[in-house]
């Protein structure tokens, strides 16, 4: 069995203040599209494969960005440092640099993205 094919989270949702900002920040971050959801609330999808693990970012009146509790990690396999200095550059503050997960799960860096919550990103290869 692959390290990676086992999913304890099956969906996540990233809240934020400013929708459009935050938007802007991922697609730039992750340099890919996020997809439009429909829904009463605003929400864009995160790149996901079938049977994969899938999240959002949302506005919700009562879902509001914060500093503290769970940190969701997302997929920049392959482009971690080029991940981070996009995040840097649009403002997020480094939380963690690129970090080697010990036992070959690969590496990881935390940031506080635009609207102020920290999220991980995760990689097997920088």
């Amino acid at each position: 069995m692959n390290k990676f094919e086992t999913n304890a989270i099956t969906w996540f949702e990233i809240p934020t203040t400013d929708f459009a900002r935050a938007t802007a920040f991922y697609e730039t971050v992750l340099d890919d599209k996020l997809q439009a959801f429909p829904g009463p609330e605003p929400c864009n999808m995160f790149p996901s494969q079938p049977g994969g693990v899938g999240g959002c970012i949302v506005h919700r009146e009562h879902a509001k960005p914060n500093s503290n509790g769970t940190v969701v990690y997302l997929n920049a396999d392959g482009k971690l440092d080029a991940s981070v200095k996009r995040a840097e550059k649009l403002g997020a503050k480094v939380l963690v640099p690129r970090t080697a997960i010990p036992g070959g799960f690969g590496y990881f860096a935390c940031i506080e993205d635009s609207e102020g919550n920290h999220v991980g990103l995760h990689s097997r290869e920088f």
